[in-house]
């Protein structure tokens, strides 16, 4: 994909120089994408009075589905023209420019800029995402023991830009404070809105700049083919499927055509069925592929309702003040990274301490899927108590401490167990699929809150009751069939 440079290690890290261009790069890119996602549901349904769209709830619901969906899907196709054609150093600058433009373009107050903004942004993230992540293990030789740690601080800079973004762009957009000086300086506060967005597009720029400044750190790294090109048949079916996708599941909002829905849990089974009745072992790898894959992707259905549902339920059912402290309910988006920076090295030195007595990946699926349910069990109580009145910010911190273990037990365990089933010639498509997993669960997340509401509390704890219900299944199914994968898996652990 990459070929791998040379460079000196800075005496501060022991790792490549280009480590750092890249961390602050995807540092400054989610916390863009964070920035924007943690306003994006409360400004689709905020009245048009209040700077909102005003859209209906289901309608936000559609449009959340269908953007997150596409954020993780366009991977699939970016990741593809990086290796054939543009190279991956090339892919990160223009995606980055793309979703820079997307940001500002959602600074504009228009239902046209909106819509334009959304789509700019998948599209710049399906050439960022998947090949910034290929630069940083182009630094390194596949046998450098530098190599894990490289991606841990790399994670770390994905979760810093995480947590730093709705703290910035949620005072812009719904602070008290904030709206006061907009007024006070003859700006319409209800706009306030476009200025988190535009925040969120600064952050962007700021990454880009950090990029191309120290540009000369990544020498002899994701540089383009030298017989560059784009094999016509192949390029068009990863183009036309990719597209055929995101148009089946769009299609499948329509009335009468829920039925297409389906296909997001019977083409993983079916695939499941048909590569584990193969008698050779790559075959049983692949089964287990998918078996983790429709794990993932319950997991994710259920995990990001963090930016939907329970952005809602933030605003809409939870106090916004902490110890007399009056803050956004946006502010609640950065629990997550804020729990993974602290918890991500107690796990890591955990698995290593443990050694060859740590559960299998199977297990540790498992793990993430029971404390998902714990996470949704706790929020019934919670859901319940609201018809009193708002209920205090802990039940939600709560919550995301417990959805942050089950995430930190589940994905990225996910993904190196990805690479170690996965054929040789087919380490590139597996690491697709693992893309796609979170692009149906995004789309599953919002079909599960098209129909949210915090008026009714019966309804309510119902609601959050019955997102437990399927974790709940889904822990129990994957806790069984843990022996049959790991005898699918051969001597992979």
């Amino acid at each position: 994909m990459t070929a791998t440079t040379k460079l000196a290690p800075p005496a501060s890290t022991g790792h490549p120089a280009g480590l750092s261009t890249l961390f602050f790069t995807e540092m400054w890119e989610r916390f863009s994408y964070y920035g924007m996602r943690a306003l994006l549901t409360l400004f689709m349904v905020a009245p048009v009075a209040e700077g909102g769209l005003g859209f209906a709830t289901p309608d936000a619901a559609r449009f959340y589905g269908n953007y997150t969906m596409a954020v993780y899907m366009l991977p699939i196709a970016g990741g593809y023209l990086a290796d054939h054609w543009l190279g991956a150093r090339r892919a990160v600058l223009i995606g980055g420019m793309i979703i820079a433009c997307g940001h500002f373009t959602l600074a504009l107050h228009s239902l046209t800029s909106f819509f334009l903004g959304l789509v700019l942004i998948a599209l710049g993230s399906g050439l960022l995402k998947p090949n910034i992540s290929a630069m940083v293990g182009g630094l390194y030789a596949k046998d450098d023991p530098r190599r894990d740690a490289g991606f841990s601080i790399f994670y770390l800079g994905v979760n810093l830009g995480a947590f730093l973004a709705p703290l910035v762009t949620g005072y812009l957009a719904q602070s008290a404070a904030f709206k006061s000086w907009l007024a006070s300086q003859g700006f319409d506060p209800a706009q306030s809105w476009h200025w988190g967005f535009a925040a969120a597009g600064v952050g962007m720029t700021l990454g880009l700049a950090s990029y191309l400044w120290h540009a000369d750190r990544l020498a002899g790294v994701g540089h383009a083919p030298p017989d560059a090109q784009l094999p016509l048949a192949k390029t068009a079916a990863v183009l036309a499927g990719t597209v055929a996708l995101m148009g089946l599941a769009a299609l499948s909002d329509r009335s009468g055509y829920e039925a297409l829905r389906l296909m997001f849990v019977i083409l993983p089974v079916a695939a499941v069925v048909y590569f584990a009745r193969r008698a050779d072992l790559d075959g049983q790898r692949l089964a287990a592929v998918f078996a983790f894959f429709l794990a993932a992707m319950v997991f994710w259905a259920l995990f990001e309702q963090a930016g939907f549902t329970l952005a809602l339920f933030a605003d809409q059912a939870t106090r916004g003040d902490l110890f007399g402290i009056a803050f956004p309910s946006s502010w609640f988006q950065a629990l997550n990274p804020l729990f993974v920076i602290a918890l991500a090295p107690v796990f890591a030195w955990g698995w290593v301490r443990m050694g060859t007595r740590q559960p299998s990946s199977a297990i540790k699926f498992t793990l993430g899927l029971a404390f998902l349910t714990l996470s949704y069990l706790l929020m019934v109580p919670a859901a319940a108590l609201t018809a009193g009145g708002k209920v205090s910010p802990l039940w939600l911190v709560g919550l995301f401490f417990l959805q942050t273990v089950g995430e930190l037990c589940l994905s990225p365990v996910g993904l190196s167990t990805m690479t170690k089933l996965a054929p040789p010639s087919l380490v590139g498509l597996i690491l697709g699929l693992w893309f796609l997993a979170a692009s149906f669960g995004s789309k599953i997340a919002a079909l599960l809150g098209g129909e949210f509401q915090t008026a009714d509390a019966g309804q309510l704890a119902a609601f959050f009751g019955g997102l437990a219900a399927v974790a709940a299944l889904a822990t129990l199914g994957m806790g069984l069939a843990a022996p049959w994968l790991k005898r699918l898996m051969g001597d992979v652990k």
